[in-house]
């Protein structure tokens, strides 16, 4: 095959794609020339990345990326360990991490990469969403028309008045990220993905300027201590909370370094100290519980998610029976009725990481529809719930309005939430690390007060990574578990009792009800209930006034790094606020240059957004896409291998 640069080259001054190269099997869209001149590749290569940092969403780019997938369909062919190293290799030199975590990372994910490449057919829907996960290229494509099926017609009413009974207390945590290899004293100032390790000597305590503190640091994931003094401050806060949801991601950022033994042990040890603590846990399972990180195959591609669901299973039954720990086992997901309160509630728990477009595995010629048929599953249990008079909450780790999440699963997951929206009381997510929520509409295209239909609450998270660590305390009613108010807990890390022997101190951070209820005219205190329309309306007053915008703004992060967000940028997180489906959030699918630029440098600054997605494989193809000396240095490895010719 002709050079890299003579093939990308074709596609920015080009007239498009011209011709058919059979390859294998199949027959493969290749870029054939359509100017009389081949120009030089550097200036090409220039052409292209430029055009890509303009926009990572255009004809250009797309094209471009299909003719990177077609180079690494080549390289992945020559099987797993060759893939492996020329993605090593690239990663290395693109500077994206340091050499370790790009060969661990990449050993872990690049067999399940290749695998996807060698069965994609270059050119199809499955590419398409490929250049968007794997490299930030291309817009999404549109969502395939499917009617999701409902064994009954909805029942026409609406959501019920909260009773007027004292209320339920229930405590919400998540992205815990617990590091066992967390040391006091290790330096917490690295080039790595997280620090407060003894990576090498320098990092050792009494050989750095930033020692780790006892409890914590930012530019680290959390010591067992910091876990403990939540649990042991939700004891406290909270002495007669009904029930507690922990919406996932137990194991740490070191995402080079995970095996299944490993984090086999961190889940059982986890789940061991929330039970110490003598909590009612209803779980669910983050996309860092896998081994690779982010990986869970479907059935129909292999059990290799099996132990996971199986240790899961184990640590869960105690709270949720041996009814729902059975269907755990099967798919990572569950339905419980809570034998608690007043009223009747069920709690569902996915597996969003089934919808995640880091789950590589999902990569299919054609893609599942449902896979593991959990879509099916929810459709009955909410059918069932419904006929009994339940009332449900709704809990998993990535929210499905996500701009990682798969626009056709997130649509089809919408179309049950409109369908069984008089039951599900709320749903709970973590995994943004970041103080947030969206709202579902039975009409995206006029999204208002009077339509909003479902409430996801995004909880912060507990590892110190994205702000000071936090839970949320919700308070219900006890009859249609409804939710009353939010208030959020931290742990300030500016307070010099944080990293004290006596521990950090938990203290009340704001009050949903308090803080915006007198911004869309409610009193105060009271019984009502923060509804969808409520909270529509509070996005509206953060549109509409620019204060108290930077003051919810400051919330997603506990105030702590906040930065500014103006103008695009105010504009697309309101538009995420209002957008439970994820083809109608603002935030676009394309590189983060910034991100990328920080990465290289060896700074940990840009982990903003990213902070639990992601992958070593999209940074380094990413650096590929838009850096035109690591393009042609990819070049050159091609012709290095063998794989290109001149």
């Amino acid at each position: 095959m002709r050079t890299l640069s003579f093939i990308i080259a074709t596609v920015a001054i080009g007239r498009g794609i011209a011709g058919h190269l059979g390859f294998g099997d199949d027959f493969q869209k290749v870029l054939t020339p359509g100017t009389a001149k081949e120009p030089s590749a550097a200036s090409s290569l220039g052409i292209i990345t430029a055009a890509i940092r303009q926009d990572a969403q255009s004809p250009i780019a797309c094209a471009a990326c299909e003719a990177f997938l077609l180079q690494l369909k080549l390289v992945a062919s020559r099987g797993d360990d060759f893939f492996i190293d020329i993605m090593t290799e690239l990663c290395k030199r693109s500077g994206v991490q340091d050499a370790d975590v790009c060969e661990g990372t990449i050993a872990l994910e690049g067999p399940i990469v290749a695998r996807g490449l060698r069965e994609m057919a270059i050119g199809s829907r499955t590419s398409r969403l490929a250049c968007v996960a794997f490299m930030g290229l291309c817009s999404h494509p549109e969502v395939i028309p499917r009617n999701v099926s409902f064994p009954s017609p909805g029942p026409g009413t609406n959501r019920p008045p909260p009773s007027g009974l004292e209320p339920l207390r229930v405590v919400h945590f998540s992205d815990i990220h617990i590091d066992p290899l967390y040391v006091v004293g290790a330096n917490a100032n690295c080039s790595k993905p997280i620090c407060c390790r003894e990576y090498t000597d320098v990092d050792k305590p009494g050989n750095n300027n930033f020692p780790a503190g006892l409890h914590g640091e930012h530019a680290c994931d959390a010591p067992v201590s910091l876990e403990e003094s939540m649990f042991a401050a939700i004891r406290q806060i909270v002495p007669d909370a009904a029930f507690s949801m922990f919406t996932g991601d137990i194991v740490d950022h070191a995402v080079w370094d995970t095996t299944q033994a490993r984090n086999k042990f961190d889940i059982e040890d986890t789940y061991a100290r929330m039970s110490r603590a003598r909590m009612l846990v209803y779980g669910t399972a983050g996309n860092h519980e896998a081994s690779p990180s982010n990986s869970f195959p479907p059935p129909a591609v292999g059990n290799g998610s099996q132990w996971l669901y199986d240790v899961l299973s184990s640590s869960w039954s105690p709270w949720i029976g041996t009814r729902a720990a059975a269907t755990t086992k099967e798919f990572g997901a569950y339905s419980v009725k809570y034998p608690g309160g007043v009223g009747n509630l069920r709690v569902i728990s996915l597996n969003t990481n089934m919808y995640y477009g880091h789950n590589y595995w999902l990569y299919e010629e054609p893609m599942e529809a449902d896979p593991s048929g959990q879509l099916a599953w929810l459709v009955s249990e909410l059918d069932a719930a419904e006929k009994t008079g339940e009332r449900v909450y709704i809990i998993g780790h990535m929210p499905m309005g996500s701009h990682d999440a798969f626009h056709d699963g997130s649509n089809y997951f919408d179309q049950i939430v409109n369908r069984y929206s008089a039951t599900i009381a709320a749903m709970f997510f973590g995994h943004t690390h970041f103080d947030e929520f969206e709202l579902s509409y039975r009409d995206y295209e006029n999204r208002s007060h009077t339509n909003a239909l479902a409430m996801s609450y995004i909880a912060p998270s507990m590892t110190p990574t994205s702000g000071h660590p936090a839970f949320r305390v919700y308070t219900v009613d006890p009859v249609t578990f409804s939710v009353l108010d939010a208030t959020t807990y931290i742990a300030n890390t500016s307070d010099p009792s944080f990293n004290s022997a006596e521990g950090p101190k938990w203290t009340k951070y704001y009050s949903a009800k308090e803080s915006y209820g007198p911004l869309v005219g409610t009193e105060e205190g009271g019984g009502y209930e923060l509804t969808p329309g409520f909270w529509h309306n509070v996005t509206e007053a953060l549109e509409n006034n620019s204060t108290a915008f930077e003051e919810y703004y400051a919330r997603r992060r506990r105030g702590w790094a906040v930065g500014t967000c103006e103008g695009e940028c105010r504009d697309a997180e309101i538009c995420k606020l209002r957008a439970a489906r994820a083809q109608d959030n603002c935030t676009p699918p394309g590189l983060r240059l910034d991100l990328l630029e920080e990465r290289r440098k060896g700074h940990r600054a840009g982990r903003d957004e990213e902070e639990c997605g992601g992958s070593v494989v999209r940074d380094t193809l990413g650096s590929l896409a838009v850096d035109e000396d690591i393009l042609m240095a990819f070049n050159g490895i091609l012709l290095e291998k063998g794989v290109l010719h001149t």
